[in-house]
């Protein structure tokens, strides 16, 4: 039930291609492209070893003494995700399908990005394979996300601010789409999540389950058992479905946390998953915050990585099946969790995992001593200092 897509690249009811006929011949070449490539042992001796040499993994996983000490609860682990190279999960991905598309011949990478992790990532892996870039970013992002811009930039990707609509990452990836679509011969679309039309969710997952592999493997060696629960922060989804993908035949209970921004009220929050409906978002059908005609609504989060109105396919068929137990956090929440592992633990989590963080505070206390906890610390939170500090300012913590 949880393997791969059937035939015509639905996870259930979800997913799909839901695209023109041009664009579903070109993902039609990517779906056997991949295939093909992640059949090759080559192929994937190439991928392990980038992410050994390049991304710098296997990643940390570590125990959180203090914030444990201090819920008196559940142990709590942290995977780091955030020392990976540049910061984040993405890294991960992008390294896989830039091989992908240098196996299938391209010479240039097109991304969208909303937090810039992802950009990042992918200007990063076009520099090392020596290929052009460009980088599609909503124009709101590319202000709160300045950062994440330069780094590109430094990196000699050109960065594309989207002015149109919302400005934030739904839009980016609408603008990315249309100009791979003009650049289709020589240009691979690297896209960032697990959304998408088929192939995309199925590649993303493929070159993020890495994550819960070696969770699984870390904890048996740490432990002697599996974790109790996982947590992770949900937007499009991708390191969520890296964690729990390994973990889905395994008691571990699964939790994805998606954002509540301000509160439930139309067009404050971004939570497809607890507040959405069946809809088509970017070719794949999914849960969707959407307006009284089917359009993609407006939704906030303080957290540009969560920005998003959908969710990726699969994770829409964990939820269905009660796999996958979804929950939300606040901005409020998401902030106070991060200041909680600063002071405890001197770890500065991006604000998209400061979200899993803030639910795993809740939990921890509510459970006995021989409970574990892990958390995916999907990445850390330099780029965030500015909106972090603008947040505690407006609550008077600062």
């Amino acid at each position: 039930m949880f393997t791969k897509p059937n035939i015509s690249g639905c996870f259930g009811q979800y997913g799909g291609q839901h695209v023109p006929p041009q664009l579903k011949a070109v993902l039609d070449e990517l779906a056997k492209a991949f295939n093909d490539a992640w059949n090759d042992e080559s192929f994937k001796a190439e991928y392990y070893r980038s992410l050994k040499e390049i991304a710098n993994r296997p990643s940390m996983l570590y125990l959180a003494k203090n914030l444990t000490a201090k819920l008196g609860g559940a142990k709590i682990y942290l995977k780091r995700e955030d020392l990976n190279h540049l910061g984040a999960h993405k890294i991960n991905n992008t390294l896989g399908q830039g091989l992908l598309a240098r196996r299938m011949g391209k010479k240039r990478l097109i991304a969208e990005t909303g937090a810039g992790m992802h950009g990042a990532a992918t200007a990063a892996t076009a520099a090392v394979l020596g290929m052009e870039c460009e980088v599609h970013m909503g124009a709101v992002d590319v202000k709160r996300q300045e950062i994440n811009v330069m780094r590109m930039e430094l990196m000699g990707t050109k960065v594309v601010p989207v002015t149109f609509g919302q400005q934030t990452l739904a839009e980016a990836v609408d603008s990315a789409i249309a100009a791979w679509m003009e650049h289709i011969d020589d240009t691979f679309y690297v896209l960032g999540s697990v959304c998408g039309p088929h192939p995309y969710p199925l590649i993303v997952r493929e070159f993020q389950k890495i994550i819960g592999e070696e969770t699984r493997r870390q904890m048996l060696e740490t432990e002697g058992r599996l974790p109790d629960y996982a947590i992770a922060c949900v937007g499009g989804g991708s390191n969520a479905a890296g964690m729990f993908y390994s973990m889905l035949e395994d008691s571990t209970k699964l939790i994805g946390v998606e954002a509540m921004g301000r509160g439930p009220q139309p067009g404050q929050h971004a939570a497809s998953m607890t507040l959405g409906k069946l809809g088509i978002l970017h070719g794949s059908k999914c849960y969707l915050i959407q307006n009284e005609d089917g359009t993609p609504g407006n939704v906030y989060s303080i957290s540009a990585g969560l920005d998003y109105p959908g969710v990726g396919p699969e994770h829409c068929q964990w939820k269905d099946s009660g796999r996958v137990q979804y929950e939300s956090a606040t901005d409020d929440e998401a902030i106070d969790a991060l200041v909680e592992l600063c002071r405890t633990e001197g770890i500065l989590p991006a604000v998209e995992s400061a979200h899993a963080v803030a639910y795993a505070i809740k939990l921890a206390p509510t459970l006995g001593k021989d409970k574990i906890i892990v958390i995916n610390l999907s990445g850390r939170g330099d780029k965030d200092c500015m909106q972090i500090r603008d947040a505690l300012k407006q609550r008077g913590k600062i």
